[in-house]
């Protein structure tokens, strides 16, 4: 965990940076062009070739499905590999792609910047995308995005120590009381409970959210809804897990993971990414369900979506929207996910593959990570928060204090309101 001033000073550097980007950046109205949301001055004229930007994980996936598109068109398309490029630097030199990977959660930032231009696709291209994917990769009504995968986390479980998946939170109480054993490093259930991520189920068990909306559906940044009476309902269910010693205080991510693919953890909060790990160390005694209700209600957990987003430097936007629906299309979300072992941003695939049936069913209960700025500085006080909750602190001063702490550093960073 990062130091609370560097962290301060790495985020208020990055946002000064995108304020002064966007400044800098290209005016839209005037780089304006048809970018294949209306075609109403009929199709431009096709460029020689188009520049992609992947991360590495999936780039060889993207690769196969750009020579289709190349057979399809005659355009070349050139996938550049790597997760590291610097598109804030390199678009406005003219170095850049015309259409770059990424997540929803940077997309605000991006779109700041003057990096990322907005599409005005039909509802026949959109045809087929999840709703909640489509949601996240817009931004104040703005369409900036063509989704291509979600993910979000699952209840991981090994059918040797737990038969069947725990229904309900009691459930898992259940189970951790059972097989927890901390002389021989044995648990029921264990969860990173210092980490906001995989503890945003449970805290907001009973009700809450992070930023409220306006009723023009933008993010109230004013509204934080992590300190009510509902979360702090959701803390004490955390804190519990602590007071009976069914989660060590010391649990890091390395060794919850190493535990568990050794057979010693009935059940942990883990994501798709894991999936392969997992399966080689417990083979087919991994099994994997969504998270469980609380209450009578399924816990939901947040949503992350992958995807292209099309340069506002980009010359030729009309050809790059169309390249980024040809490989977020149903045939081609399947190789990605036969390739790369991406769950696809689409309602007409079913993936035949019991692993991700626990994942998708979860996915139905995932709501959209906020993907304004101000969401970057909510992580390390929900963290810090979740570790004095951990240590028997009183959830609802710690939560007040987590929540005044992030309304101090948006105000720092001048951000202000996303209306």
């Amino acid at each position: 965990m990062f130091k609370r001033k560097s962290f301060l000073f790495s985020m208020t550097l990055l946002l000064v940076l995108s304020m002064v980007l966007a400044a800098c950046g290209p005016n839209r109205e005037e780089v304006k062009q048809e970018n294949g949301a209306s075609n109403e001055g009929g199709e431009p004229a096709k460029p020689d070739e188009l520049t992609v930007w992947a991360w590495d994980d999936v780039a060889e996936a993207y690769k196969d499905i750009a020579e289709k598109y190349t057979e399809k068109t005659g355009i070349t398309v050139n996938v550049v590999a790597g997760d590291n490029q610097d598109i804030s630097l390199d678009a406005p030199a003219g170095r850049g792609p015309d259409l770059f990977y990424g997540t929803h959660d940077r997309l605000g930032d991006i779109y700041l910047q003057g990096l990322a231009a907005e599409l005005e696709l039909t509802d026949e291209q959109l045809q087929g995308y999840q709703e909640a994917a489509l949601e996240s990769f817009s931004y104040e009504g703005k369409l900036l995005g063509v989704p291509s995968s979600v993910e979000t986390i699952g209840l991981f479980y090994n059918t040797d120590l737990v038969p069947e998946a725990p229904q309900t939170i009691d459930d898992l109480m259940k189970a951790a009381e059972s097989l927890t054993n901390p002389e021989k490093d044995e648990y029921g259930f264990l969860n990173m409970t210092s980490d906001f991520y995989p503890s945003f189920p449970f805290l907001i068990a009973s009700g809450g959210y992070v930023f409220g909306k306006s009723e023009e559906g933008t993010y109230d940044t004013e509204d934080i809804g992590l300190a009510t009476d509902d979360v702090v309902k959701g803390a004490e269910i955390i804190q519990a897990l602590h007071e009976n010693k069914y989660i060590p205080d010391s649990i890091t991510y390395d060794v919850m993971n190493g535990l568990f693919r050794d057979g010693k953890v009935g059940a942990i909060i883990s994501g798709p990414w894991s999936i392969n790990d997992f399966q080689e160390g417990l083979g087919d005694k991994l099994a994997i369900a969504p998270l469980p209700s609380f209450e009578g209600e399924h816990l939901n957990s947040f949503l992350g979506v992958k995807g292209w987003l099309i340069s506002e430097y980009s010359e030729n936007k009309y050809w790059a929207s169309d390249l980024a629906l040809f490989m977020t299309n149903a045939e081609n979300s399947k190789i990605l996910f036969e390739e790369a072992d991406r769950i696809p941003a689409r309602t007409d695939i079913e993936i035949d593959n019991e692993l991700y049936k626990g994942i998708q069913e979860q996915l139905e209960y995932a709501v959209p990570m906020p993907n304004i700025p101000e969401m970057a500085q909510v992580w390390e006080p929900m963290g810090n928060a979740l570790v004095f909750i951990s240590n028997g602190d009183d959830p609802k001063p710690v939560l007040e204090e987590a929540v005044k702490q992030i309304k101090e550093q948006i105000a720092l960073l001048g951000s202000g309101n996303n209306n």
